[in-house]
């Protein structure tokens, strides 16, 4: 009997609990935490000036650039007496200082170049003569109106160091000096001009001096034009100065033209507006292998033509083993 009734009993509850039965999601009895359960501590925003100090490796940009190099070139030959092939002992030695600095900011662009040379040759049974020597010094300013344009105004000033001399015969035969022809300050030049400058990279660039002037000076007594000698340098007898306006043309070219090896050149066209017919022209060209950083070879020539110099055109060849040191190298 009593088998059944827990039977019963046990029915009951089920269908009791049955009838109050709901449906939960498992995901809604997982404990969710607080989200401000770590509590952190907001700082109030404190903002005020702060003074740096100017520190003592402060940057500064540098608008200049140099470049030197210093040289000396040297040949030399030398024969026994009883060769018979023919030759001369000689010996020559020059020397030459060049100097660059360039200063570009923004459009504006100041260049100063200078050229220092002068080197001495010595053969058997002669004087010695001047191989070399020059005094050329440019200076440009530039403003930049395009991409490859440029506005621009020079000086320039060239003379010579030394005296030059004619060379003959005395009368037991033997060489000796026979006058003068050049010294320093005579003759001396100095140019003025303005005009605009086409400059396509930093290799080679050509100037037109619309506006150009140009100074002849003789300053020498001794090379002082005469009636008997005639104008000289372009200057007339009892003067010691002439002043030129003219058209100019000068073209720079400085350039790598393969591994270890430069061209240096500079042409000139200056026409005189009274006798812009007959212009004169100088090319000064120097080749330049480097055989180590000290050693090199170079090969340079000067092309000149000048009508109140003289009627023909003249040249000038030489070449030269040396050492050249640059800086920076």
């Amino acid at each position: 009997m009593r088998q059944p009734f827990y039977f019963l009993l046990a029915c009951l509850l089920l269908g009791t609990l049955a009838t109050n039965a709901q449906d939960y999601d498992l995901d809604d009895l997982r404990h969710k935490p607080d989200s401000n359960s770590l509590k952190v501590a907001v700082p109030e925003l404190d903002i005020r000036p702060v003074t740096l100090p100017i520190s003592a490796l402060d940057l500064q940009v540098i608008y200049w650039r140099h470049w030197s190099s210093f040289g000396i070139n040297a040949n030399q030959s030398s024969f026994s007496d009883n060769w018979t092939g023919g030759g001369v002992n000689s010996i020559s030695v020059g020397l030459l200082l060049n100097h660059k600095s360039d200063y570009t900011r923004n459009n504006t662009n100041f260049v100063t170049e200078l050229m220092l040379q002068y080197g001495k040759q010595k053969n058997k049974d002669q004087l010695p003569r001047k191989n070399n020597d020059r005094i050329f010094w440019d200076n440009k300013l530039s403003v930049k109106v395009s991409n490859h344009w440029s506005l621009f105004t020079s000086l320039t000033f060239e003379s010579q160091f030394d005296i030059g001399n004619s060379y003959g015969k005395d009368a037991d035969g033997r060489d000796s000096i026979t006058g003068i022809i050049s010294n320093f300050m005579a003759p001396g030049y100095l140019t003025e001009s303005l005009g605009i400058e086409y400059k396509p990279d930093n290799t080679f660039s050509v100037r037109f001096g619309t506006g150009t002037a140009r100074q002849t000076f003789i300053l020498d007594d001794r090379l002082v034009p005469t009636e008997a000698t005639g104008p000289r340098f372009g200057i007339e007898p009892g003067e010691r100065f002439r002043n030129d306006l003219a058209f100019q043309v000068t073209a720079f070219l400085d350039r790598n033209i393969a591994q270890n090896l430069n061209l240096k050149s500079r042409y000139n066209l200056f026409a005189n507006y009274e006798e812009i017919t007959d212009p004169s022209h100088r090319l000064d060209a120097t080749l330049t292998a480097s055989v180590t950083r000290l050693i090199n070879v170079t090969l340079s020539g000067i092309l000149l033509y000048d009508s109140r110099l003289h009627e023909n055109i003249q040249t000038s060849q030489t070449l030269a083993l040396g050492l050249m040191y640059k800086i920076p190298r």
